[in-house]
């Protein structure tokens, strides 16, 4: 009996002694791990925050050397330092590993960037030799702010590119991902010689490494876009996700649906809610053992996503000095407890952001007097045809380029195929420059259930019109693989004329260009609504509704109405004259019994000359007596026109060459 209460009570102190066992934590860097920046290194550094944050259960020790590469050929390899035979020796039980910035050097990447991952990958191995039960963790790179003097030298795009040789890394090397990019990037100041964060930044980095290591991510938390009055998508599965600590059990209820998740290491959760019945209200309720968020007023509808510039941002009350028709009325009459507006903040981001400033109002005078005009007469038309809940989500930069609504994973995949690797602009605002705005207003909502978007957009990336059908391709494919509910429609607006540049009719064509060659998309043709004295046109409602017409005919499957203008479809020589063939236009063509203008015709010199044009009950044929032999028209090929040609539903023609010169 004895014998066995003393090996209890050794149990028991060996118990006890383990318990105490501090856990060893090596934070493996560069400058910003040792903690240049802040005024003192021992007290302010990000792992001497760290080492406050984690408390007395922990050891944390810094291992890091200025100017030190991750490159072994680099020109201050990490591995060929005192620090990193320190940090072997230390054999953390977990290290932490923040290498890569000064790899953007172009002494460095240039040379040496495809040795990047197997050199990480041996770095990684070694701590795993000293220490063979040792977690890994490895973090995205802090930002390099746009005043370093390196930045427009290459140092930008190295640096992408090393972001993304990292999370490769992760993947395959199964080490956990941090991100040390993401929550500096909106806090230049944090970082005041562009590179080194300060001291409030270097306590951003401890506790981006806190969460990480201990799985504590301050509870239950949900993207902004989720708030009272929000409208859940309708009739099909809908994906409810968020953030919780590591490991917690996070319970979801609405409408007689209760289902539950648990969080995996990142935090993150998500559950498929069964389709919902169009109506409401609903109360969604989110919640942990701890904390418990509850919304209420929530609509089951049709979502859909308005994106793009200026054009689809104007909102109904107009911009200074810009006038939108019909505002007043629009404004006045707007109360409609089944239609919600929400408004994505303006932000631009160089790293994928988890969340965005948004919140879901009733629509009414108040709310959708700064709403976008084309988004708000979208929805009430849609309201009034459907008869179901109707939710917007207007997210646009007036100005922005392409590129910067996509991701960069897709503008790196079509690179080598641009006839120009970027929107060249001599001095580019920050809407001009690539995957700003999908990070920062497009990814925080990816997985909120939508039907689809509607996107006018084009005239910043007008000059460069022979890479746009590529882009917008490139661009759709990705946010639906990436919404991953199908190729859910995705329908965009012709730029309406305006003296903008002499390019205009080739943009126009790419536009045409991209709804024929991309799934599930059609094109609203604005060639009618013409204004010289504004580049944005006070005819928003003709838009919307024009939006609205392809929706209803193409999403929802109405039947009976022609949905868009006629397009060129092809073209017959027949002796003087040229008969133009279209798609859209079963009931035939008219003017309106106005004269048709804008209708040009070349022969084999490539001449082109005043043509006319007569609607027979043939079709159309355009003729010049300067042409006897043509063989190619175009019409509305220029910057600013006025549409002549229409269909019987009284839908514009695009313009259109029939020639490829």
């Amino acid at each position: 009996m004895k014998k066995t209460l003393i090996l209890i009570l050794c149990l028991f102190l060996c118990t006890v002694s383990f318990a105490r066992k501090r856990v060893k934590v090596a934070c493996v860097g560069n400058s910003i791990t040792y903690g240049i920046g802040v005024s003192d290194p021992d007290k302010e550094s990000y792992p001497a925050r760290l080492q406050q944050m984690l408390g007395e259960g922990y050891t944390v020790e810094r291992f890091g050397k200025p100017g030190a590469t991750l490159l072994n050929k680099g020109h201050r390899p990490f591995m060929q330092q005192k620090e990193f035979k320190d940090a072997l020796a230390f054999a953390g039980d977990v290290v932490v590993i923040h290498l890569g910035v000064n790899d953007t050097d172009p002494r460095d990447w240039p040379n040496y960037r495809d040795f990047f991952i197997a050199d990480y990958r041996a770095l990684i191995d070694s701590f795993r030799v000293a220490n063979p039960e040792c977690r890994i963790l490895i973090a995205r790179l802090t930002p390099i702010a746009d005043r370093h003097p390196r930045f427009e030298s290459g140092t930008r795009d190295w640096h992408d590119e090393i972001q993304l040789a990292i999370e490769t890394i992760a993947k395959y090397a199964q080490v956990q991902l941090i991100d040390f990019h993401a929550p500096l990037y909106p806090y230049p100041f944090m970082l005041p010689d562009a590179v080194h964060p300060d001291k409030e930044g270097a306590a951003v980095l401890a506790k981006t490494v806190y969460e990480g290591i201990t799985g504590d991510f301050g509870g239950l938390q949900m993207p902004e876009i989720y708030t009272d009055n929000m409208v859940l998508q309708h009739g099909r599965l809908l994906t409810i996700q968020g953030k919780a600590d590591a490991g917690e059990k996070v319970t979801v209820s609405i409408d007689r649906q209760k289902l539950q998740a648990v969080t995996g290491a990142d935090g993150k959760w998500a559950v498929d809610v069964r389709p919902l019945k169009a109506g409401g209200p609903y109360t969604l309720t989110v919640s942990t053992e701890k904390r418990k968020q509850v919304y209420e007023n929530v609509l089951a509808g049709e979502v859909w996503l308005c994106s793009g510039q200026s054009n689809m941002e104007m909102p109904i009350k107009g911009f200074k000095n810009q006038r939108v028709d019909g505002s007043l009325k629009a404004i006045v009459t707007s109360a409609d407890t089944q239609i919600r507006l929400c408004q994505i903040k303006r932000i631009a981001s160089d790293a994928p952001q988890e969340s965005c400033e948004s919140e879901w109002k009733t629509c009414g005078p108040e709310s959708v007097a700064n709403f976008s005009a084309t988004g708000y007469f979208y929805a009430k038309m849609l309201r009034q045809v459907l008869g179901v809940p109707i939710g917007i989500i207007e997210a646009d930069w007036g100005g922005s380029a392409i590129e910067a609504w996509m991701s960069n994973e897709s503008l790196q995949s079509i690179t080598q195929q641009l006839k120009t690797s970027k929107n060249i602009r001599k001095k580019p605002q920050i809407q001009h420059l690539p995957n700003k705005l999908f990070n920062g207003m497009i990814h925080p909502i990816i997985g909120y259930g939508i039907k689809g978007v509607i996107w006018w957009h084009g005239a910043n990336n007008s000059r460069q019109y022979y890479n746009y059908e590529l882009l917008f391709r490139t661009m759709v494919n990705d946010w639906r693989n990436r919404w991953g509910i199908g190729d859910f429609s995705f329908n965009l607006a012709q730029l309406a004329p305006y003296p903008f540049n002499n390019v205009m009719g080739y943009m126009r064509e790419a536009q045409v260009n991209c709804a024929r060659n991309t799934p599930n998309c059609d094109i609203a043709i604005l060639l009618d609504i013409s204004d010289s004295t504004f580049m944005h046109g006070p005819i928003k409602e003709v838009v919307g509704e024009r939006f609205a017409y392809i929706a209803l005919a193409q999403t929802y499957g109405m039947k009976g109405f022609e949905y868009t203008g006629p397009i060129y479809k092809s073209m017959e020589i027949k002796k003087d004259k040229i008969r133009i063939f279209f798609d859209h236009a079963t009931e035939g063509l008219t003017s309106y019994g106005k004269k048709l203008t804008e209708f040009e015709i070349a022969g084999k010199d490539k001449v082109f000359h005043p043509a006319t044009a007569e609607i027979t009950k043939e079709g159309l044929y355009v003729s010049s007596p300067d042409v006897p032999q043509p063989v190619a028209v175009r019409y509305a090929f220029q910057s600013f026109v006025t549409g002549t040609l229409f269909n019987t539903a009284g839908l514009p023609a695009s313009s259109f060459r029939t020639d490829d010169w």
